[in-house]
């Protein structure tokens, strides 16, 4: 077994229902290293997953205490969650593209909004893999896809000058990084920078599923083609200010970083509720 598997994984959960050569494997993985990295054990933190391929390869492996939530809602109860732990108990929650940036959008929204200490790692496939391949706010313009076997011809949020994490950034959140699950130290530097936020956090992963978009939108299944697509598509973020324009492939590095400029939620929370007291004349 994994040695970072077995210390931090319930056995009977590793290597998980990733299809072989599936790259969430490699994220699970690479969120285990950002953690070993930062000292932090099982009691340290708690891990939320969602529904799709990330939250079944991540679900109730965690050796600590753990949770799930249904089709976009795992923000809203992690910001309970929130309120109710003690403040040096992290969360972190492992997402697909649909609980991110569909579904969850909204509550994911409110969750940056608010600025609650949450992290969350958006295993992004580019579509609804886990449903046969259909296509999503993620996948490449013109793909051919289960649902799109034509090409997809309507706008997503990474085409066209389109870029998701920039409604993520203006929503309110403290620190936002994208990279490919194949850029292997900078996934775990920013999943630990995010770890150590204390406010809302982000960090997408593209991976490549070869089982469905390997085969259906490359005509080709086996994990090299995916690979290969992916790091022909990298286009790594320059300093200064992002394009208004963004390039054609997936932008990547920290896209924002604002940690510490605004008050975290469950702080904000208490410090207003503190002043109705005083104000009430009552202390406790």
């Amino acid at each position: 077994m994994d040695p970072l598997a077995g210390k931090y994984l319930r056995p009977e959960k590793w290597p998980g229902t990733a299809c072989p050569g599936c790259g969430l494997r490699l994220l699970h993985r690479e969120v285990l290293t950002a953690i070993d990295a930062l000292g932090l054990g099982p009691s340290d933190l708690v891990w939320g997953t969602a529904i799709g391929c990330t939250g079944r390869q991540t679900y109730a492996t965690w050796r600590g205490d753990t949770f799930a939530g249904t089709h976009g809602r795992v923000y809203a109860l992690a910001t309970g969650l929130r309120l109710a732990l003690p403040r040096e108990k992290r969360i972190l929650l492992t997402v697909g593209d649909g609980d991110a940036f569909t579904i969850g959008l909204p509550h994911l929204l409110a969750a940056a909004r608010r600025n609650v200490d949450l992290t969350v790692v958006v295993g992004d496939n580019l579509g609804y893999q886990s449903t046969g391949g259909q296509y999503g706010v993620t996948t490449p313009a013109g793909s051919r896809t289960d649902s799109s076997p034509y090409g997809t011809w309507e706008p997503g949020w990474s085409d066209g000058g389109l870029d998701v994490l920039g409604i993520v950034r203006e929503a309110g959140a403290s620190f936002l990084a994208r990279h490919t699950v194949l850029q292997r130290d900078a996934v775990v530097e920013s999943v630990k920078a995010a770890l150590g936020t204390r406010g809302f956090s982000l960090v997408q992963v593209v991976y490549g599923c070869h089982v469905h978009y390997g085969a259906q939108a490359l005509g080709d299944g086996t994990v090299g083609a995916i690979q290969g697509w992916i790091r022909a598509r990298t286009v790594p973020l320059e300093p200064g200010p992002a394009p208004e324009v963004a390039p054609a492939g997936f932008r990547t590095g920290v896209f924002h970083d604002a940690r510490g400029a605004r008050p975290e939620f469950t702080e904000r929370l208490r410090d207003h509720v503190a002043a109705v007291r005083a104000r009430a004349g009552r202390t406790s």
